[in-house]
């Protein structure tokens, strides 16, 4: 099953799946994809690969994505490789866009959890994380992308402490580990 983290900026995706991948470490059916994204390693945030727009484009033309989508003037994508441990009925657990569920659900067994939080503590950690200016943090804010129908949706808000936003992450996941070991067996 692909598990797709959502949210908008701010709601703590990254801090969230930086402590669920460290957690489930030892879990050989769980695996954290690491993106592609065109942003230079050191801005920040997720660990992720980091591609000029010229490297992204013949990667993607030459297949080597699952997904990709264009956000905030940057190019994300997902590895083809998340179909290997898919074929193996394994729990794939990828940060992605909003606007990418129903391409998703229409590839793989899909299910999605948003992680939410009040726009006051999205703009505070946004400015925190010092990427964007002001007018960057404002359109990130605004930017509202409507979930799909017919694909499983869980929210976990992100509006306590890190500890409270960890341990409702980690159930939402545990209940796709539970879902997909079921397919496993079945």
């Amino acid at each position: 099953m692909l598990v797709l983290i959502v949210g908008s900026s701010g709601a703590g995706k990254d801090s969230l799946l930086d402590a669920a991948r460290h957690l489930l470490a030892t879990d050989p059916h769980v695996h954290f994809v690491r993106r592609a994204i065109t942003r230079p390693e050191t801005a920040g945030g997720e660990a992720h690969e980091a591609l000029t727009e010229a490297e992204f484009a013949a990667r993607e033309a030459a297949g080597g994505f699952a997904l990709t989508w264009r956000a905030h003037g940057l190019c994300y994508g997902i590895p083809a490789g998340i179909a290997d441990h898919l074929a193996q009925r394994d729990l794939v657990v990828a940060n992605a866009s909003r606007a990418i569920i129903a391409h998703a659900a229409e590839r793989f067994r899909t299910r999605v959890i948003e992680i939410t939080a009040p726009p006051g503590l999205r703009a505070a950690r946004l400015g925190l994380r010092g990427r964007e200016d002001e007018t960057d943090i404002a359109t990130r804010l605004a930017r509202d992308v409507a979930l799909p129908p017919g694909v499983m949706i869980e929210r976990v808000a992100n509006d306590s402490t890190l500890e409270e936003g960890i341990a409702r992450f980690l159930a939402a996941l545990n209940r796709a580990v539970e879902t997909a070991a079921v397919t496993r067996a079945g």
